[in-house]
């Protein structure tokens, strides 16, 4: 698996002065060991620590250094499936509970962001945007699904009312909602982190694990160190890869790229995204894209599956670009750079516990930035014994990727079928 550099990130140029943490020396002991710093694991911990548990976390890079620091930064509203796959799988009243847990993901961000004085270029707005007949009657309905579930306010957008909001002539119709936006992903990170910090959490970097004991007396092994605890939160997402093979077995990293454009101004920006909300295509193989906080463009697309990083990250993205916004012909890019995100076989997020220790979220599929706060917050209440909304994330099971040591080239090739599908939809 590829190593990307993060350092050409707009993110990383941009973020917000960080205290560096120590490596891991010794042994420590704590009542809860978490694995990586990014949302999932730092949501968990700053729940914990503030309700009086001693909290280390410890990080094999840097606080955001995976997908919570390089993402789109779009936060978006329920999951990467439609809520009446999961109605018509597990029923009503499951479908009502996850639903529930997804319409408050983002709100937790907002309220953090709000209590924490969270300097992230926090912005409300979210457009999915259809090019295709089919995408038009797939907003249509993921419109009526959330009206039923009391999710009120979204509007469909077509002709002039969708030329006025998205300056392109690629798209048919968009459904535009209130309550998905967009951040600086770094900056609120690093936020995060501050106020974990505040509430007592240890952190630890450049510390990589090379040993889990998730059996009746969880550790976290480095090549330096041990933390011991009484509970046990695994967050590496797509970065744990072997250290825990049970979970690594059920979840894909995917390559996930994005440019970012120089500086263009308040009049031409606002020509390409007036209201400034995240905007996100209805293909397979989806667009993501959204303005700065300095009026750049920011635009992420052309995942790969191969485990491979594409020689020329920006001509590798930036013909998307211009397949939407053909006005940026002109442009600088002036920032490129990649990342894995973690993807589950059935797209919904993978929450459980092995044994009765050890608790774990991963695959948020691309919906990570809300849903992983979210399931953060839901493993520490786990953990201090209120296991309803637990419960409901863990029904969803999940099986192996299959294809065992060929699942990566199995799912490239079918990748490459849904891309053919989306150009001929």
């Amino acid at each position: 698996m590829a190593k990307f550099d993060d350092t050409r990130s707009y993110y990383r140029a941009t973020a917000h002065a960080a205290p560096s943490h120590p490596q891991l020396e010794g042994e420590i002991k704590a009542d809860v060991a978490v694995l990586g710093a990014g949302y999932t694991g730092l949501s968990a911990a700053l729940e914990l620590a503030e309700a009086g548990l001693s909290v280390v976390i410890v990080e094999a890079e840097t606080v955001g250094f995976g997908a919570s620091g390089r993402n789109g930064g779009q936060i978006c509203t329920a999951y990467n499936k439609s809520m009446a796959t999961i109605r018509n799988r597990f029923g009503e009243e499951t479908a009502r509970a996850a639903w529930d847990i997804a319409d408050a993901a983002p709100k937790l961000v907002g309220e953090r962001i709000k209590k924490y004085g969270i300097d992230c270029d926090l912005k409300w707005g979210y457009m999915h945007a259809g090019e295709k007949a089919s995408h038009v009657e797939d907003l249509k309905e993921t419109q009526a699904e959330w009206d039923q579930y009391g999710y009120t306010g979204s509007k469909l957008l077509e002709g002039a009312d969708l030329r006025d909001k998205i300056g392109s002539e690629r798209y048919k119709a968009a459904l535009w909602e209130p309550g998905g936006g967009h951040v600086h992903p770094l900056n609120y990170c690093l936020g995060l982190a501050q106020a974990a910090l505040k509430a007592g959490v240890k952190i630890y970097e450049h510390s990589r694990a090379i040993r889990l004991d998730t059996d009746d007396n969880p550790a976290i092994h480095t090549e330096k160190g041990v933390v011991r605890a009484d509970y046990m939160v695994l967050a590496g997402n797509a970065y744990l890869r072997e250290t825990q093979p049970y979970l690594f077995r059920r979840l894909m990293p995917v390559g996930s790229y994005i440019i970012a454009t120089e500086p263009l101004g308040e009049n031409r920006a606002k020509g390409l995204i007036s209201g400034d909300e995240a905007v996100t295509n209805c293909s397979f193989i989806v667009d993501y894209f959204r303005l700065s906080g300095d009026k750049r463009m920011l635009f992420g697309g052309r995942a790969t599956y191969s485990g491979l990083e594409p020689n020329d990250l920006g001509g590798f993205v930036r013909p998307r670009m211009l397949h939407v916004f053909p006005q940026l012909e002109d442009v600088k890019i002036e920032h490129v750079w990649g990342g894995y995100i973690g993807i589950t076989v059935d797209r919904m997020p993978h929450v459980g516990r092995i044994g009765s220790r050890t608790y774990f979220s991963q695959g948020y599929s691309g919906h990570g930035l809300a849903l992983s706060n979210m399931c953060g917050k839901i493993l520490a209440q786990a953990i201090r014994g209120q296991a309803e909304q637990f419960d409901v994330m863990s029904r969803f099971k999940h099986p192996i990727f299959p294809g065992g040591k060929f699942r990566t080239p199995l799912l490239t090739l079918g990748m490459f079928w849904y891309r053919i599908k989306d150009a001929l939809a």
